[in-house]
């Protein structure tokens, strides 16, 4: 029969989380994928299909990450089951691929072993084996697969054609699908079976244990480990506005040149107002933060290929734990410092329910990249950048506050939860801690450029569409002769009387209703609006923060700057709580409890300031 006319086979890509499964699966399939759900519950199902050498056509199903087939959360007893065959509605895999990082095998090997012993046909793809050379690590692969009993190759899933040994190896065994797989005996020692296998066929360079023992010693220290932790994270933010200004004062200028330019070219008109006003001072106003955004972000991934993050984890275990958290709600928080959206899904990971449900609740009080330009941008117009004690940037300073206010309210609205829980057990964490490497170029680049992309999209697609739709608001019925008496400056004004006692005048509730749909918005929402409200040409061009600077109070600043910390302005995020909680309860309790306390400390702050002469 002609490979071309069989019926596919099925193949299961599995693995711990963090692998590189994803990436593998990417490399297999392109973009022959489909993304959905399982049936009845919220860990999503990817699938993609694989065309062989042969001919031959494969089903590439990526599981959810696993540490184990006794299932310790929703994503794991999922995988299991399919794995098993006895989820409902999907088939039984023909084959595993278990995916294995080359960096960290005393973890992996463990899970390999546990899938070997259910008999099914296997292959052990070893990645980033490229990492592993790096830092020295030797592994024989030939010894591996002997001792192992099923075939072992080595992948590279960043590189093109990393997958090639993988697919070879995937078309001999579709030829001899049911050749028996050696196992193990029922109740064998896994963990010494594991120490065994690496005894044999890994060599860790000595150097590399001794400086892991001696960084350790000093990071997981309890007093050191989190003084060490606080120095990183402050310096990050003191980074941001440090590093960035040059390339932020390039693309404003860029910005403002480009306004003009078209400004002069245009006749006066809805077009060149929706060019000038709306797109590029909306837009420009947005891009002008993404060198931020790429610093915080180059920190974030230099910190997790570096090995530390989860020594963090283990550092904040015990801090988290009596805020009703635990160690593992570590990581699903500090993806929220991205966007809350996929450290949200993160939490998945989680094993006891009412912790994942309270990282959940809590994970939107992260600081999103989304709440920076709004930061910088009345931190610039507001915050003089001078220096304190001769080191340390007043902008960086407050920046930091803010990001701590995040982190603070978070453990406190989980300590609260906790109140409110019958079970106050505690969970124990255990970890297991990656050697430290130093962050690879070019890893570190890939990050960055697909972040950029990211953030790129979102202000040439939804940011973009909201700043034209608001021009429009703004423009009509009078030709913007009158911003007031637009359709959106009667909603604005209207919305005023409820925001008077936080100091909101009604530009800003005018920005409030597009940050709806991406809190960046925001920062082009307000271009727009100061843009078509300048009482000359030329003002159109003009940076935002000095508008502003000249029409707010300092009190007005503070309260909007406290209102984005704790305000769910992204009805992407709500949406992410309703489908992981399966309860329109839950999202509306998340909702109602931010904007409560996004008012009260708006309100509180304005309040305050007012009575402090900064009114």
């Amino acid at each position: 029969m002609n490979a071309e006319t069989l019926a596919p086979l099925r193949l299961a890509l599995v693995g711990n989380p963090n692998c590189g499964k994803t990436a593998l699966f990417n490399q297999l399939t392109g973009s022959r994928q489909k993304v959905a759900n399982y049936a009845g519950v919220t860990v999503e199902r990817k699938e993609g299909r694989l065309r062989g050498p042969s001919g031959r056509s494969y089903a590439v199903l990526d599981l959810p990450g696993a540490y184990s087939l006794n299932a310790a959360s929703l994503d794991e007893a999922v995988a299991r089951d399919v794995i098993r065959g006895c989820y409902p509605g999907e088939a039984a895999p023909d084959a595993l691929v278990c995916v294995m990082d080359a960096t960290n095998l005393r973890l992996h090997l463990r899970f390999a072993l546990e899938l070997r012993e259910l008999g099914k046909p296997m292959i052990v793809a070893v990645n980033m084996m490229d990492a592993a050379r790096r830092r020295g690590i030797g592994i024989d692969l030939v010894e591996l697969e002997r001792l192992l009993g099923v075939p072992v190759v080595e992948t590279v899933a960043v590189r093109r054609h990393g997958a090639r040994a993988l697919v070879e190896r995937i078309e001999r065994m579709a030829e001899a699908l049911h050749a028996p797989t050696q196992r193990l005996g029922k109740g064998a020692d896994l963990h010494a079976e594991t120490r065994r296998l690496l005894a044999a066929t890994v060599r860790m360079p000595a150097r590399t244990a001794r400086i892991d023992d001696a960084l350790d010693r000093w990071l997981l220290h309890p007093l050191f480990g989190l003084l060490a932790l606080a120095m990183v994270m402050f310096l990050i933010f003191q980074a941001v506005y440090a590093w960035a200004t040059p390339l932020m004062d390039l693309i404003d200028a860029g910005t403002a040149w480009l306004g003009e330019t078209v400004g002069a070219v245009l006749p006066e008109g809805p077009l060149s107002s929706l060019l000038v006003d709306g797109i590029i001072a909306g837009v420009g106003g947005v891009i002008v933060f993404l060198p931020q955004i790429l610093i915080l972000f180059a920190f974030i991934l230099a910190l997790e290929e570096s090995g530390y993050l989860p020594r963090a984890a283990f550092l904040l275990d015990r801090m988290m734990a009596s805020a009703g958290l635990s160690g593992r709600s570590f990581i699903p928080l500090l993806s929220s410092f991205a966007c809350a959206i996929p450290g949200i899904m993160a939490t998945r990971s989680i094993q006891d329910p009412r912790d994942r449900l309270a990282t959940i609740l809590v994970a939107p009080l992260m600081t999103c990249s989304a709440r920076l330009p709004v930061y910088a941008l009345l931190i610039g117009a507001f915050i003089p950048q001078k220096t304190v004690w001769g080191v340390f940037n007043r902008q960086g300073l407050v920046l930091f506050g803010l990001y701590a206010a995040g982190v603070a309210s978070a453990l406190l609205v989980s300590w609260v939860m906790k109140q409110w829980r019958r079970d106050k057990g505690e969970h124990a964490l255990l970890l297991e801690l990656p050697s430290y490497r130093v962050p690879h170029a070019r890893d570190l680049l890939i990050g960055l450029w697909e972040r950029a992309m990211i953030f790129l999209k979102r202000v040439g697609g939804i940011i973009l569409a909201l700043t034209v739709l608001l021009w429009v608001l703004l423009y009509f019925p009078n030709g913007g002769a009158d911003v007031t008496q637009s359709l959106a400056g009667r909603i604005g004004q209207a919305l005023s009387v409820v925001f008077a006692p936080v100091g909101f005048n009604w530009q800003i509730c005018i920005a409030l209703i597009p940050g709806l749909a991406a809190r960046e918005v925001a920062v082009s929402s307000l271009a727009t609006v100061y843009a078509l409200s300048t009482a000359d040409d030329t003002a159109a061009a003009q940076a935002l923060a000095p508008l502003i600077n000249d029409g707010w109070s300092l009190a007005t600043a503070l309260s909007l700057l406290v209102w984005y910390i704790y305000a769910p302005m992204c009805i992407s995020t709500l949406a992410t709580i309703k489908r992981e909680t399966n309860s329109w309860k839950q999202m509306a309790g998340a909702t109602g409890y931010l904007f409560a306390l996004a008012y009260a400390a708006a309100f509180a702050t304005y309040q305050v300031a007012v009575l402090l002469g900064a009114g």
